[in-house]
């Protein structure tokens, strides 16, 4: 049998060698492009400098996806299947390359690091990955018109690397779909070029198109009826809250904000206090809440404002043993290690992925970590680390990535236990392997509320990206449903939004059409 494929893979090789194609003087060149990834790590790097959130993430999962792909075939594959390349005789030299690959034909590793390239990038953006797709067909294609792989290899390739993107998923599942959200719609003011919003933008807020756009300027070009109050590096926050609650307090006012997770925090809570609407614009590094509030991008939430078109969001409370409200949080609550870890996290994973990031800073943190003792609703735990997400996380496990509701009334508790034997070496082996959320060690559960006490040992508490000094005893709940925010019915197309957005900003510059 083996004899038989082998024929039919040496005549489909000399059918393609013998061809000529339109365009195929093309394919030589593209095929070098592609030597050790630079064509596709260069992608990666235009992707994460020019797109949004989910072209980031896709460039992430797909470069990710080649180096796996890239070690398998080159490290694995090609030493347990030695074949040697095809005779070039039949192949025209002017399609020769200027250095002959001297490895194993089998498979090929272009082909494996186009395919986990473009459908790494799929699972993350479907619409980047099929613009991709037909350069990666044409580079493992290529393959086999130089010359320098048989058609079975470069299938093999193929189907390598369409492995190594669908392996991705299980250390780093991909964020779903806005329309795979389970979000719950409400009502909101529609307001046409932001008439009645007050945003608070905080000083440090990124580019609202990266590289190429302050976020004021971005604001006043999406949405030129709204009131921006800048919050300055000596300017007190609760100073410049209090103004943009006044104003925004009027009938059919809404309360805006521009900035990082922290500041989403602070504004989200006054905004559920004055009963008014919350509009989010993603201007701080990681955005969390505004990604799974489905903002992931300014066009986003001033389409929504615009519309009216909104969801309704949990907020919960961390309140000391006297019932005094001590924090709140719109996205984690954590004590122990978790706030080292996720420092480290946030460093790598821009590199790496958030799973791998994870788990190697997981396995840092753990090596001079001291465990805490505290009592979890009256009993007595061992912890390295104490998690709560305000509603429940996707996936289980140290790096929780997304939240399909908001308002699911829950609190989402992760803990990793301290007292087991070996504790600290199973727990550093589980992360590693990506097994930590079936590790007996690990303990998730979702609850109404959590109490804790016994905290005299702990310094602080975490909470969005903030801290606070740890009472002897917390009580963590929910206020269901205290939040209006603003979030599209339907998912945008970043790619049409994008280029509206830069076409206006063309438009703002001297010389441009205003017309």
């Amino acid at each position: 049998m083996t004899g038989r494929i082998g024929s039919i893979d040496r005549r489909w090789f000399e059918r393609v060698a013998s061809a000529r194609l339109p365009g195929g003087e093309l394919l030589p060149p593209l095929s070098a492009a592609a030597n050790h990834g630079r064509l596709w790590f260069g992608s990666a790097a235009v992707l994460a400098a020019v797109g949004g959130p989910a072209a980031r993430r896709a460039a992430r999962r797909g470069a990710g996806a080649l180096a796996l792909a890239s070690l398998t075939t080159n490290a694995v594959a090609k030493y347990a299947v030695r074949r040697r390349r095809p005779v070039m005789t039949a192949v025209p030299a002017v399609r020769h390359l200027g250095k002959a690959p001297w490895t194993s034909s089998f498979p090929s590793g272009h082909a494996a690091s186009a395919t986990a390239f473009a459908v790494g990038v799929a699972l993350e953006a479907p619409r980047y990955g099929a613009l991709l797709a037909p350069v990666a067909a044409a580079v493992a294609f290529s393959r086999v018109y130089v010359g320098v792989h048989y058609p079975g290899d470069v299938l093999a390739g193929c189907a390598l690397g369409a492995a190594a993107a669908a392996v991705t998923c299980y250390w780093w599942p991909p964020r779903p779909s806005p329309a795979r959200q389970r979000r719950t719609r409400v009502a909101a003011p529609a307001l046409p070029d932001g008439e009645g919003l007050v945003v608070v933008l905080n000083s440090g807020a990124g580019k609202g198109v990266p590289g190429r756009i302050p976020a004021r300027e971005h604001l006043e070009l999406l949405l030129p009826k709204a009131e921006i109050l800048a919050r300055g590096p000596g300017d007190d926050l609760d100073e410049v809250l209090d103004e943009a609650v006044e104003r925004a307090g009027g009938p059919g006012g809404v309360l805006g904000v521009c900035g990082g997770d922290g500041t989403v925090n602070a504004v989200a809570r006054r905004a559920a206090a004055a009963g008014i609407p919350l509009a989010v614009f993603p201007g701080g590094t990681l955005n969390h809440f505004a990604l799974d509030a489905g903002t992931s991008t300014f066009e986003d939430t001033a389409h929504a404002v615009q519309r009216g078109e909104a969801v309704r969001v949990d907020l919960a409370r961390v309140r000391d043993g006297d019932g005094a409200d001590v924090a709140g949080f719109v996205n984690t609550f954590s004590i122990g290690l978790y706030p080292d870890l996720v420092r480290k996290r946030e460093k790598l994973e821009g590199r790496i992925g958030k799973w791998p990031a994870a788990a190697v800073s997981f396995v840092e943190v753990l090596r001079t970590a001291a465990p805490l003792r505290i009592r979890l609703d009256g009993h007595d735990r061992v912890l390295w680390l104490l998690f709560a997400g305000n509603g429940q996380y996707l996936p289980d496990g140290l790096a929780p990535a997304h939240r399909p509701r908001l308002d699911d009334g829950l609190l989402d508790v992760r803990t990793v236990d301290a007292e087991a034997t070996l504790a600290r070496t199973r727990v550093a082996l589980s992360a590693l392997g990506g097994a930590l959320r079936r590790s007996r060690v690990f303990r998730a559960e979702r609850v109404e509320e959590l109490r804790l006490s016994g905290l005299e040992d702990v310094a602080s508490l975490a909470y969005d990206g903030e801290t606070a000094q740890a009472p002897d005893a917390l009580l963590l709940d929910k206020r269901c449903a205290a939040l209006t925010v603003y979030s599209p019915a339907a998912p945008l197309d970043e790619i049409a939004q994008r280029a509206r957005t830069l076409t206006l900003v063309a438009n703002r510059r001297p010389g441009g059409d205003r017309g």
